[in-house]
């Protein structure tokens, strides 16, 4: 299944450094998750990124940097959000309930069902749907390749994930939390289980 790590969503100074890193170790799909971010500071962290990388970075907001940096696709949060005038790229986009999946998915490359399990990063986003429904929704084929299990995704509930037939598992908080932006600046830690969420997405 795929892997996508999500950036965390406030700017740090060794951002940049880490991303780097993590590319090394074979991250493809970076989604730039930066909500209400001034355009200074996310073109400031592209410029910091090697140029090679820049195909596998998906953009949350400031679509139009997409072209200009020749990034990956843009990815669409808001349900009723309509595909910027003139836009011609990759787009995927985050679902709130099962109901909408399906038309969704015809719309987007993939699509992110978010509130699998409580956020780790925003603690005020819940969990929305019980194992039963999940399961209703993967014999049914509304959860296939093409949708990715966002909300709570850890190294612990990847093989879950595999096992309801999602295509991907989007990975935030899990991977972050392993380093301090405040007081650290060793980041082996965070590496290490990047390797192993890559080892458990296989």
């Amino acid at each position: 299944m795929k892997l996508v790590i999500m950036t965390k969503s406030t700017f740090f100074v060794e951002e940049n450094i880490i991303l780097s890193a993590l590319f090394d170790e074979g991250m493809t799909n970076l989604h730039l998750f930066k909500p209400g971010a001034a355009q200074l500071y996310t073109e400031r962290l592209l410029t910091l990124l090697p140029e090679e990388h820049y195909k596998k970075i998906t953009l949350h907001d400031q679509y139009y940097l997409k072209d200009e940096y020749g990034l990956a696709g843009i990815h669409i949060d808001n349900p009723m959000e309509d595909i910027p005038n003139g836009y011609k790229g990759n787009v995927s986009r985050t679902c709130c309930d099962l109901s909408s999946l399906k038309m969704m998915k015809k719309k987007s490359k993939y699509v992110f069902l978010k509130n699998i399990h409580d956020c780790i990063e925003f603690k005020k986003e819940k969990q929305t749907f019980n194992n039963m429904q999940l399961m209703e929704a993967s014999r049914s084929g509304l959860i296939d390749k093409h949708v990715y299990a966002l909300g709570g995704m850890s190294i612990d509930n990847i093989k879950a994930a595999k096992d309801l037939g999602f295509g991907g598992v989007v990975i935030c908080g899990d991977l972050w939390c392993r380093f301090n932006i405040h007081n650290q600046m060793d980041f082996k830690d965070l590496i290490s289980h990047f390797k192993k969420l890559r080892y458990a997405a296989d």
